[in-house]
């Protein structure tokens, strides 16, 4: 990424600002903005989100805001309530009191003498869902969003379920959010009541996991948030952004077909970054992009940016399976609306003979399916954080552990782009179930690439709001609506479905392992068909990617990002091991140690679902001369045939000494699930 000082106008920073609200709190903000804004005011961008803006975000935030503020904008960096250096304590994602303080924050910026009273709201991950809640809510000082790996649906396409399954990266980002919930404010902001309020988070905040587990069906907790219930609460213009190795693609789609405003979207190759920091690459010009989309909608300043393409997305070309990708190779294609007329779908039927053309037949000879528990281990994340080692990589094992259907070697080169469906008639022998579907690209020598993949609680079938056990042996249609994807798969590769039961340690396993019966000639796949189109090779190219000159750091601990995986042949258990740590690093114009060291372990055993075990552990500290905390938090959640269960521990220490500590012990009932 290049780096620039030569801005437009010249940039000042308040470092620490007091924001009001409106029951006494008061709200940390940084500020970059023009150094003479109070006599010539600007549009603001407003990021308001719990990432600690004075050491763990430092790094993102002095790349954006200051590139911002360089060409014109007041960039304003908030830390939600109880986290950062903001009084109060945050006790869960996206509730009533944060988004109340976001219009009290919009109000507050939108009255400052720097301001022009334009604002906008921008935000990755947890800024991308409070910018479009805001949105919903109407503030007129909010004139347009930029929402970036973000949800209009909290229950079914966020970190916690998917099809009405478990999805595993509940603990984990659970595990996360306990350890940054623990952290202290800065006393060197804060001021000298900054015990007082550590303590108060570190009683208050909860725990979070025990609320999200307790709400396993598509209930009013997560109705809340939710812009997908009325998408016409929208009504500023919304720019929404994702990347196909991140978990929130599908969302960009759906805004783009329900939203009635101006809007665009754009999903690259990426994981959950930002795309000018985007990985795997290529990484492109985004901040100057996104610069366009300000100034037409902040500025009234005459862009080009709403002339192109509604949709804009990256077509991948095949791959060999990895773990990792330094750069995805395709190219870039655009729709003018979405869904697209462009986009046509084929069927095949799923037979022993492989995946065929054709009308579905009316008959079909039944297959068992019941799969391994170990069947989802080379899965990867469900959302890619990093780009790797966390990626899904060869599929060859979970195949063979699958209902697996091909076509034959394909004579020329097909290109899909939207969401592909499979269509199953099963069966199971138990009144719980679950099943996976993967659609693979495989290479000639049988090499298995993930394209992209679904699953479904079978019990969740009709309804994510009432679900309804199955009656076992009785036959149902079920949908499996796979993830958007844009793919090419060449000529001589073939084309792979897979069925499994199980797809552990993505989602949570049933509360017995089911065998499911698929009656496959009356099951088809539906894929969505584009051809390419000369267009295409007409889109303006976006530009390197630029962003200001970063705080400087230095590495005091390697950061460590490893997945491993054990087997142990005498308890025939399979244990994957990740290590996410960043380690030690220091900010330079602080002179502060920052440690973050994150640890994960999925466990099973055999093919037994009551061994199911998943253990988060975090440490984080905080080190200068005058100032030595660290926290440190664990995390396990296992369960039975009926409940889950989930211990936890919290410790916190000041100059090595332990000064609190708190356990957790709850058993939560599973209700079809």
């Amino acid at each position: 990424m290049e780096t620039r000082t030569d801005w437009p106008r010249v940039v000042r920073e308040l470092e620490h600002v007091w924001i009001p609200m409106p029951d006494g709190c008061r709200l940390s903000a940084r500020i970059w903005l023009p150094e003479d804004a109070e006599a010539h005011p600007v549009p603001a961008i407003l990021e308001y989100i719990p990432y600690r803006k004075g050491d763990m975000r430092t790094y993102e935030d002095s790349v954006n805001h200051p590139y911002y503020a360089g060409h014109g904008y007041a960039s304003v960096r908030v830390d939600i309530r109880g986290s950062g250096e903001s009084e109060g304590v945050l006790t869960d994602e996206y509730m009533q009191q944060e988004l109340d303080d976001g219009l009290a924050i919009l109000s507050w910026i939108a009255a400052q003498p720097w301001c022009t009273g334009r604002v906008g709201v921008m935000g990755i991950s947890w800024g991308g869902f409070n910018g479009l809640q805001l949105a919903a809510l109407q503030p007129p000082e909010l004139y347009a969003v930029l929402t970036v790996c973000s949800t209009d649906d909290r229950y079914s396409d966020d970190v916690h379920y998917m099809g009405g399954c478990m999805l595993l990266d509940n603990p984990s980002w659970a595990g996360v959010m306990f350890a940054h919930n623990s952290c202290p404010p800065d006393p060197r902001l804060f001021g000298d009541g900054w015990r007082e309020g550590w303590f108060e988070r570190l009683r208050g905040s909860g725990l979070w996991l025990e609320t999200w587990s307790s709400h396993q069906t598509r209930d009013d907790y997560w109705r809340h948030g939710s812009v997908c219930e009325d998408f016409s609460a929208i009504r500023c213009p919304v720019y929404a952004v994702s990347g196909w190795a991140d978990g929130y693609s599908n969302s960009v789609f759906r805004l783009m077909q329900h939203l009635d405003v101006p809007r665009r979207a754009l999903v690259g190759p990426w994981s959950h970054k930002y795309p000018h920091m985007g990985k795997p690459g290529p990484a492109i010009g985004f901040l100057q992009d996104t610069l366009r989309w300000w100034d037409h909608w902040l500025k009234d300043e005459a862009t080009d940016i709403m002339d192109e393409p509604q949709v804009r997305v990256w077509m991948q070309d095949s791959v060999r399976p990895a773990t990792r990708y330094k750069e995805r190779p395709g190219r870039w294609i655009a729709e003018n609306e979405w869904p697209s007329p462009t986009i046509e779908p084929r069927r095949l039927r799923l037979s022993r003979e492989g995946l065929l053309e054709g009308d579905v037949a009316n008959q079909s000879e039944a297959l068992l399916c019941q799969s391994p528990l170990r069947t989802g281990l080379s899965a990867g994340k469900w959302c890619s954080y990093s780009a790797g080692p966390d990626m899904p990589g060869d599929q060859r094992e979970a195949d063979g552990d699958s209902l697996s259907f091909d076509t034959g070697p394909l004579p020329q080169a097909l290109e899909i782009f939207g969401a592909p469906e499979v269509e199953l008639v099963l069966a199971s022998d138990q009144p719980e179930a679950q099943v996976a579907v993967r659609l693979c690209d495989v290479a000639p020598d049988g090499a298995s690439t993930r394209v992209t993949y679904g699953v479904l609680n079978l019990a969740h079938r009709d309804s994510h709001a009432e679900p309804e056990a199955l009656v076992p042996g009785q036959p149902y249609r079920v949908r499996v609506r796979l993830n958007e994807i844009a793919q090419n798969f060449p000529a001589g590769h073939r084309i792979r479905v897979s069925v499994s039961s199980n797809y552990w340690p993505l989602i949570w396993p049933s509360p017995q392992a089911p065998a499911l019966t698929i009656w496959s000639e009356i099951s088809s796949l539906t894929l969505p068909m584009r051809a390419p189109q000369e267009a295409d090779n007409a889109l303006p190219a976006f530009g390197p990617p630029e962003g200001a000159l970063p705080v400087a750091t230095t590495e005091i601990e390697a950061e460590a990002t490893n997945w491993v995986r054990h087997y142990d042949f005498d308890a025939d258990a399979h244990t994957l091991e990740v290590d996410d740590s960043e380690g030690v690093f220091r900010i330079g114009p602080t002179a502060t140690d920052i440690q973050k060291i994150g640890y994960e372990r999925y466990r099973i055993e055999g093919d037994d679902v009551h061994s199911a075990q998943a253990e988060i552990f975090w440490r984080m500290g905080f080190f200068r001369d005058d100032w030595r905390v660290n926290t440190e938090t664990w995390t396990r959640m296992s369960c039975s045939a009926g409940a889950f269960r989930i211990e936890a521990t919290l410790r916190a220490y000041e100059d090595d000494e332990l000064v609190y500590e708190q356990e957790w012990d709850r058993s939560i009932p599973r209700r079809h699930l």
